[in-house]
């Protein structure tokens, strides 16, 4: 880890290292503990910096980007924004395609941070502030006509394996330095599941019995071998109703677990208001499922999740009401 004294060379070198806390007051009522990683205090304030950051150093390295060469990823703002910051500061020119259906704010910021932003209509039947796997469908064929058109390096959060590296070498080796190893479970809601995978195969790696739970939307919990017929949930990021996620082959499971709308809502807020934790949907998808484990199957023990990315990302959405 990088010494808190250190001078940095660029922001790219500020991606990770982020804290882990206890939530202890969102769980004094409960038999057991919850910490949270708090990656939305990287400077792309998400998870996805480190992907995006592990996937361009691993293109650098093995030869796949050129000099100069055109970055193009799909995203639902996320990942784009942690790409838009690392190109801007290795000066590679990068294109961010992703569906109306996400919130403006995150165009906005991949803008600001110099990317091309192309925002594709979604499909019929879909509405404002959420995004079904058919509108994804719809950005995945923008995004590769303009790979071909520009002969563009296609990032591929959901397929390139810094997608799982970046979790595996940093994230998860971080979480278990910092609580010491005193993990007993972890639970984490899947857009392409590079996090649960990177995390749950170290943790195992270092003690078999850590058990690891999908987390997804109820009526969207195909990974778990269920029907989609909740195309349109408001959680953001994830629940794309994709039963084949590449990394996810091959990793263990050990459950899942899904959250609603509502509770994923109420636990973002409450994260909020009585943790002083700003977060978005995804992160109280995460709480959510972590409070199903306490009182469940998993009662006294300690449940390790991600704060996904900021809640600032969110004003526009009926995620806080009056924004």
């Amino acid at each position: 880890m990088r010494s808190r004294d250190e001078v940095l060379p660029s922001v790219v070198e500020a991606i990770a290292d982020t804290p882990v806390v206890r939530l202890s007051r969102l769980t004094k009522e409960l038999d057991g503990e919850i910490v949270a990683k708090l990656d939305y205090l990287n400077p792309g304030h998400s998870r996805k910096d480190r992907v995006a950051r592990q996937i361009i150093e691993d293109a650098e390295e093995q030869g796949e980007l050129r000099p100069g060469q055109t970055v193009v990823e799909l995203t639902s703002g996320n990942t784009g924004t942690g790409l838009a910051i690392v190109c801007a500061v290795k000066d590679y020119p990068f294109v961010a395609v992703m569906s109306r259906g996400n919130s403006p704010e995150r165009a906005r910021m991949m803008r600001a941070l110099g990317a091309d932003v192309i925002l594709v209509d979604q499909a019929a039947g879909s509405s404002g502030g959420t995004v079904s796997g058919e509108d994804l469908d719809l950005v995945e064929e923008v995004t590769r006509q303009i790979e071909k058109e520009r002969g563009a390096f296609r990032a591929d959060q959901f397929a390139h394996p810094g997608g799982t590296r970046a979790h595996a070498v940093h994230t998860a080796v971080e979480f278990l330095a910092q609580t010491c190893g005193k993990i007993d479970a972890f639970c984490d809601f899947v857009g392409s599941g590079g996090s649960f995978a990177g995390c749950s195969m170290v943790f195992k790696s270092r003690n078999p019995s850590i058990k690891c739970y999908v987390v997804e939307p109820t009526g969207a919990a195909v990974l778990a071998g269920g029907l989609s017929s909740n195309l349109h949930h408001r959680i953001q990021g994830g629940g794309y109703s994709r039963r084949d996620l590449p990394h996810l082959r091959g990793v263990k499971i050990d459950g899942f677990l899904s959250v609603s709308d509502e509770q994923a809502v109420e636990c973002a807020r409450n994260l909020a208001c009585k943790e002083g934790i700003f977060a978005g949907f995804s992160t109280g998808a995460n709480l959510a499922a972590a409070i199903q484990l306490l009182r469940g199957e998993l009662r006294g023990k300690t449940i390790a999740i991600i704060v996904c990315d900021s809640g600032m990302k969110y004003l526009s959405t009926d995620l806080w009401p009056g924004a």
